[in-house]
């Protein structure tokens, strides 16, 4: 097999991909399309208080940053779908709700991130043992936060070295 039939295999292949997950989305947008008629969403009330989901996505720009709050969010709709009762029997419904648990695979990874925050926000500080332990790991912390971070860290010691300098 030539280099040119192998680069036309894999870009017939690249293609159907693309035309593949294209006709999933279609597909997907018809049922939600049906979901949000079954849930009359589309009257006045539902603008009231903003959005939910899609403005606080607007402050997540990284790649990882988004599949963090994405992953949340994909497990906030599959509990709103758990919690529908008959309604999962349509098909429309099951479908949407087998490509959000197919994503939610793919985010699995970002959830235990999640998970982490929210076990960070949720530690009792005021508690002795977990303010011992918490000084213990102060030191190792704020490495790795300078390693994250070298510029704040060069620039420290540049200013520092300049006032030594003076003081000379």
């Amino acid at each position: 097999m030539n280099p040119q039939t192998s680069l036309f295999i894999l870009l017939s292949i690249s293609c159907f991909g693309c035309f593949f997950c294209q006709s999933i989305a279609v597909r997907l947008e018809g049922d939600i399309e049906k979901l949000k008629a079954d849930f009359n969403s589309n009257q006045s009330d539902v603008a009231d208080g903003g959005s939910i989901f899609t403005e606080r996505l607007k402050n997540w720009n990284e790649t990882n940053e988004k599949k963090i709050i994405l992953s949340q969010i994909v497990s906030m709709y599959l509990k709103m779908f758990e919690s529908m009762g008959p309604a999962m029997s349509k098909p429309h419904i099951k479908n949407i709700n087998n490509s959000l648990h197919t994503l939610n695979i793919d985010l699995k990874d970002s959830f235990k991130k999640v998970k982490d925050l929210m076990e960070l926000a949720n530690l009792p500080m005021n508690h002795l043992k977990i303010q011992r332990k918490a000084v213990n790991e102060l030191f190792p912390t704020l490495q790795k936060l300078l390693e994250d971070h070298p510029a704040t860290h060069v620039k420290r010691k540049r200013s520092q070295n300049q006032k030594r300098k003076c003081r000379c």
